[in-house]
């Protein structure tokens, strides 16, 4: 946009100026990270279907492991116990079992020698009635109802023949479902005893997790966690480490709001790890969030922006939770001219600078091209003039002079 000119202030401060310089610019953004695994497994503590579960070995954060190897070891004693008390409800299935089936043959024997008995009584009843023609009256009635009595009391053997089956084969039935109840329980025993054994799924570091039962199950931000350790008591399903993949490693980033517009997908980076001092790693800009995060009431002007950076080349010596300082090299320019970000005012209106005019100083608008967080490039005045660092007006002590009459202002300082 093109320069207008406005009035000539005076001001008694001294003000601090820069020189309008042309010539290379790169956007370099600064920013900050932390290592993360992309490639992370969490492990917890098994459904045990118990109480709590007590650590009896545990590997300490940092060390190496190969998948299947492990990591956790819980008291089996709990399940140890279970696994015997099923064993013992076996033991005594099988024996209901054997009595019943024992219980069963001998009743059968007893109802098979009654229904011979009874079946021969009531044969010899029938022979005897059929003799009533030769008997007086008297005994032919009683023939008849001793015939009579017999066959009720054979038919009354075959239902209770038939209840004898149908109890016994119950109760062959029911000490059968404690047997299978029995085995249910050990293997579900033998599974959470093996469960107590928590190993690594993949190759990589171990992570213990924080126990925040140590602080009495209250937390809040800032505040650090002591790992956990032998002896230590933690609830069935809950987090006791992270297995990291460190050839997954990546760093989240976090830019600053200003300067999203600066980074690109594939820009390169440098990075240097605060545990590696000396050590230069290079990267390249992975990913960059649309939008900055916020708090409850959205992001503010600190807000930051998440950025994932893959590195080229990992280290051995790199650690998930490593911090970083990140050096995106951003887009280079030639022939352009910039200016400290501090002496360019009014950024959500119409951005203007204050340039130096004999005494004083006189604002102009600018156009912006391109702003960091700490550099402007601008359009619309020329190289080597200075421009002020802080606004005169605010520092105004006299009348306003026309633009056009020598200027009165102050001398400016740098």
């Amino acid at each position: 946009s093109c320069a207008s000119r406005g009035a000539v202030r005076e001001v008694d401060a001294h003000i601090r100026v820069a020189q309008i310089t042309n010539g290379y610019f790169r956007f370099d953004v600064h920013a900050t990270g932390k290592l993360r695994s992309t490639n992370t497994s969490l492990r917890t503590a098994p459904p045990s279907g118990g109480g709590a579960l007590q650590f009896i070995r545990l590997l300490p954060t940092g060390t190496a492991v190969k998948a299947g190897d492990v990591v956790v070891d819980f008291d089996p004693s709990e399940q140890e116990y279970n696994l015997a008390q099923s064993q013992s409800d076996l033991n005594e299935a099988q024996q209901e079992i054997s009595k019943a089936k024992d219980d069963a043959a001998v009743q059968s024997a007893e109802d098979q020698t009654a229904l011979l008995t009874d079946t021969f009584a009531v044969r010899q009843a029938e022979l005897q009635v059929s003799k009533n023609e030769l008997l007086s009256a008297i005994d032919a009635k009683k023939n008849i109802l001793a015939l009579d009595e017999a066959k009720r009391v054979l038919a009354q053997l075959r239902q209770d023949m038939q209840s004898h089956i149908a109890s016994n084969k119950a109760a062959i039935t029911l000490a059968g479902q404690k047997l299978d109840k029995a085995r249910l329980s050990i293997g579900e025993a033998r599974k959470n005893i093996a469960s107590m054994e928590v190993r690594a799924p993949i190759d990589g570091l171990v992570v213990v997790s924080g126990n925040w039962q140590a602080s009495g199950g209250i937390f809040f931000s800032g505040m650090t966690l002591p790992q956990f350790q032998v002896g230590d008591q933690v609830g069935p399903g809950s987090p006791v480490a992270d297995v990291v993949d460190i050839g997954s490693l990546a760093i989240a980033g976090q830019v600053a709001q200003a300067d999203r517009t600066n980074i690109q997908e594939g820009d390169p980076v440098e990075i240097r790890i605060d545990a590696i001092p000396g050590a230069t790693f290079t990267g390249k800009v992975a990913s960059v969030a649309g939008i900055a995060g916020g708090g409850f009431f959205g992001p503010g002007v600190n807000a930051k922006v998440e950025t994932t950076i893959h590195i080229d080349h990992p280290d051995p010596r790199l650690r998930p939770g490593f911090s970083a300082q990140l050096v995106v090299l951003g887009k280079q320019l030639q022939n352009v001219l910039s200016i400290p970000r501090e002496a360019v005012f009014d950024l959500t209106g119409t951005p203007k600078v204050y340039v130096k005019s004999g005494s004083g100083f006189e604002p102009r608008n600018v156009k912006i091209r391109y702003l960091t967080d700490a550099t402007a490039v601008i359009d619309g005045l020329a190289a080597r003039t200075e421009v002020a660092l802080v606004n005169p007006e605010q520092q105004n002590t006299g009348p306003a002079k026309p633009a056009a009459s020598a200027p009165v202002l102050g001398p400016g300082g740098r």
